[in-house]
């Protein structure tokens, strides 16, 4: 409670003069860790991170580590057609191709991404395979299907006839408007989870924005825009507007909010309002994060209403609606 209040009389001092969020290398240390009585835990963007926090605890509750239950857990909305914003059954770009995105990252901060990757059923186990198999951190468009098919990863349709349907329906709504908000159950999953050794890890993974340019990138592949963990301190993902996160390096921000005293929600709170800020204070988009501190304390922000998480730890599998400006 300290530090939270510390944070906050910093924060208000400093916006009353226009700055920015004032450091102190030392503020987080006191919070401590979190406690192995109440681990593991895992978090995950909106309502389909329930089935994917499912699948995350079969890894956790086991004891098992938390890199392999985010890539577990988000593998589960990767393979459901019913989900138009990642991988299968993912809305088309605007010449009709399915071309999905993907990040992972563990507590030692090792990661891999891959982008712009088409046929590919689950891209965030080609990206783990990058952090484990090479030395980079990301591979793009064909390279990452050569090393996915090389790999022993299958070519598969990923657009299914009743996605192409909707994509067809919904063409003279993408001509009217720039952006789509994404604020009603239909975009990235990002989850975040701590394990019983109190080791954090990420995964973020979309189809990205329905109808986007051929070859467009959001954040969700870039480590320390759509997702960042630093396991002393925390981990955030982000989900929304893609460019808006990559201007900001929204979650590594957020983890370094977090850093320097700020609790999860604080944090991603400050970002969101950065980022509102960056546009003139226009809200015709949507923004959020979430983020899950080493303490074991999680919270979260967005930009308009009808974002919400999922939370699975000890007390069961719950979504809670996140606050927004």
């Amino acid at each position: 409670m300290n530090t939270r209040r510390k944070f906050l009389k910093k924060s208000a001092l400093l916006s009353a003069t226009g700055g920015a969020i004032a450091l102190n290398t030392k503020a987080f240390a006191s919070s401590g860790f979190a406690k192995p009585a109440d681990l593991p835990i895992v978090i995950s963007t909106w309502n389909h991170g329930i089935p994917a926090n499912e699948e995350a605890w079969k890894v956790l509750s086991k004891g098992g580590k938390a890199i392999d239950a985010v890539e577990a857990g988000v593998k589960v909305p990767e393979a459901d057609l019913n989900v138009r914003s990642v991988g299968y059954g993912g809305f088309p770009d605007r010449d009709g191709r399915v071309t999905l995105d993907a990040c992972i990252m563990d507590h030692r901060q090792q990661c891999g991404s891959v982008a712009c990757i088409e046929h590919i059923m689950h891209p965030i186990s080609v990206a783990r395979l990058v952090m484990d198999d090479t030395p980079h951190v990301m591979l793009v468009g064909e390279g990452a299907l050569e090393f996915a098919l090389e790999k022993g990863f299958k070519k598969t349709n990923l657009l299914t006839p009743e996605t192409l349907k909707a994509w067809q329906k919904m063409q003279p709504e993408f001509k009217e408007k720039r952006n789509i908000i994404n604020n009603e159950n239909h975009d990235t999953i990002g989850m975040v989870a701590m394990d019983k050794d109190g080791n954090l890890s990420g995964a973020c993974t979309t189809s990205g924005a329905a109808n986007k340019m051929h070859g467009r990138v959001g954040d969700s592949p870039i480590i320390g825009a759509g997702l960042f963990v630093d396991n002393e301190v925390g981990a955030a993902t982000a989900t929304g507007l893609g460019e808006e996160m990559i201007k900001q390096a929204g979650s590594a921000m957020v983890v370094e909010l977090m850093r320097h005293g700020a609790d999860p929600e604080e944090a991603c709170k400050e970002v969101v309002n950065r980022i509102v800020k960056a546009n003139n204070g226009k809200k015709d988009f949507q923004v959020g994060f979430i983020a899950l501190r080493k303490d074991g304390l999680y919270g979260g922000y967005s930009l308009v209403s009808g974002f919400n998480y999922a939370v699975y730890d000890k007390k069961g599998n719950r979504m809670v609606d996140c606050p927004h400006s």
